[in-house]
């Protein structure tokens, strides 16, 4: 249709933070509680690499205490990660066989990424690295469900952590669907036959929650 143009949807968090090792594994645990409200456990692993070496990179090439901003970023098959600082020096792949102190941990976020780079910023520059899903990896239904139940718990309450967030999800999941079947009743459906249904085809597809 002319003028009509379908985007993707993009979830973006925000982490401001100072650079020092204690935040370090304070931006670690964000991280998979950010992947884990976005559906997305699967990518921990190397998120939490890339965001390790990023932070660690500030403490040592830009200085302890300065402040940087780590940013999240996910849409379709790429999860984003960007670190940005105040600094205006920006990083090169070193040649292999260079010492710990020359950029190891530059060649090891090539080594596990789909791509990297730096950018310039108005207030200093950006490291960027784009972690790839696959799709194999991404699930159509589930992208569905984790949105619809951001969007029903917006103005529900503070967000929490661990146990208590799990629990507030499994409540929210309960309580969409128990409005979903009310909706279903007011307009002329049989509950009981969309219960039936939606069962089908979730028997259909196990592996996606996989």
């Amino acid at each position: 249709m002319p003028g009509y143009e379908v985007r993707e949807h993009r979830y973006r968090s925000v982490l401001p933070f100072t650079a020092a090792p204690a935040e370090v594994r304070l931006l670690r645990q964000a991280t998979t509680a950010q992947l884990g409200q976005w559906c997305v456990p699967h990518a921990v692993e190397e998120t939490e690499l890339v965001v390790t070496e990023l932070a660690t990179n500030v403490i040592k090439h830009v200085g302890e205490g300065a402040p940087a901003t780590l940013v999240l970023e996910w849409g379709g098959e790429r999860l984003r990660v960007e670190v940005h600082d105040k600094s205006y020096s920006v990083p090169s792949l070193p040649a292999a066989g260079c010492d710990d102190e020359c950029g190891r941990g530059l060649h090891l976020l090539a080594a596990v990424t789909a791509d990297w780079g730096t950018a310039l910023t108005a207030a200093g520059k950006s490291v960027w690295c784009e972690i790839a899903l696959g799709p194999e990896r991404v699930c159509q239904r589930m992208e569905r469900a984790a949105a619809a139940l951001r969007s029903y718990r917006t103005g529900t309450g503070p967000a929490f952590g661990g146990r208590l967030r799990d629990t507030a999800l499994k409540e929210s999941a309960v309580e969409l669907i128990a409005d979903l079947l009310h909706w279903t009743a007011s307009c002329g459906f049989d509950p009981d036959d969309i219960l039936d249904q939606a069962q089908l085809h979730f028997e259909a597809d196990p592996g996606a929650a996989a």
